[in-house]
């Protein structure tokens, strides 16, 4: 494994990156640049932070996440991949597969010509992953950093065989109050909702969340934009390559029941998720690639 010295002596940028070891020990990229600030660490190739210039933060972070080897992160961009939610046929596997506590490679940083900042890690198969998914891949991740957070996860398959899978970006946003906010872009789309035995709904006009929240919109392309009237903003969560949204909020008695998530942040954050999954699970030949992209913006609420 790299070490802390070799990664800052090839991947450094003076005036927009910089690599050190957290105080837990894992290594985190440092990204400030003219257009905003952000944070990514090599474990789960995990954006925990983003916030534009002049702005309150767009992702959210539990103050009681764990910040540890092989150990997934609460909040920020948690890569779900290869598989969404539990594992289809065996309970004892990682819940939304194993990308997000594995150690990604860093491949490349540039500090493009426009002032943005652009980090590529990786994350190929190996002996322990075969254990886990039986199928050889290679994943790239894109993450450019700028006045927006734009975020590509290309997933290769570098065997001989389709293999099959899910994929999402699990987008912790940060909100002023839950109870308070709105979404628009989801009006007429049917929806699995977990919380209710997985039944199938279709609701129309702007989403409130008024209790736990745990949907999976079906067959939607849209971009979703979250109107926040207590921090003056919208959230607007644009995608490619997804068929689905998830919208998440786990509620009173959900957030106590999890080690790493306080029992009174529950307000303070909403998840929509750009995703594949269920109906929308892909199917990649042999030598085949699929790009899952998510740009998130802040803009005025409108008044």
């Amino acid at each position: 494994m790299s070490t802390s010295t070799d990664l800052i002596q090839r991947f450094a940028i003076d005036g927009h990156l910089s690599i050190s070891l957290d105080q837990h020990g894992l290594f985190r990229i440092d990204v400030a640049n003219r257009h905003g600030t952000a944070q990514i660490y090599l474990q789960g190739a995990h954006v925990t932070r983003f916030q534009p210039a002049g702005q309150q933060p767009v992702l959210w972070m539990s103050a009681h996440s764990l910040f540890a080897h092989g150990k997934p992160i609460r909040g920020g961009v948690p890569i779900c991949w290869p598989w969404f939610g539990p594992h289809p046929s065996d309970s004892s596997l990682p819940a939304h597969g194993f990308a997000r506590s594995r150690l990604w490679t860093l491949e490349e940083t540039a500090a493009l010509h426009d002032g943005r900042t652009r980090v590529v890690l990786a994350l190929c198969s190996n002996d322990e992953t075969m254990k886990l998914w039986p199928h050889a891949f290679a994943l790239h991740y894109t993450i450019t950093i700028g006045a927006t957070l734009d975020l590509d996860l290309r997933s290769d398959n570098s065997g001989s065989a389709p293999f099959i899978c899910a994929e999402a970006l699990h987008t912790y946003l940060t909100v002023g109050d839950v109870r308070q906010i709105s979404i628009a872009g989801l009006s007429g789309t049917t929806y699995v909702d977990k919380v209710r035995q997985a039944q199938r709904f279709t609701d129309t006009g702007d989403l409130t969340i008024t209790a736990e929240t745990d949907r999976v919109y079906l067959d939607t392309t849209a971009t979703c934009t979250v109107n926040d009237p207590l921090l003056g903003r919208q959230l607007v969560i644009a995608k490619d390559g997804s068929r689905a949204t998830v919208v998440w909020n786990p509620w009173i008695a959900k957030a106590k029941a999890m080690a790493d998530f306080g029992d009174a942040e529950w307000p303070g954050m909403l998840c929509v998720e750009t995703v594949n999954a269920l109906d929308h699970t892909l199917t990649i030949p042999p030598g085949g690639s699929h790009h899952l992209v998510a740009h998130l913006a802040t803009e005025p609420l409108s008044r």
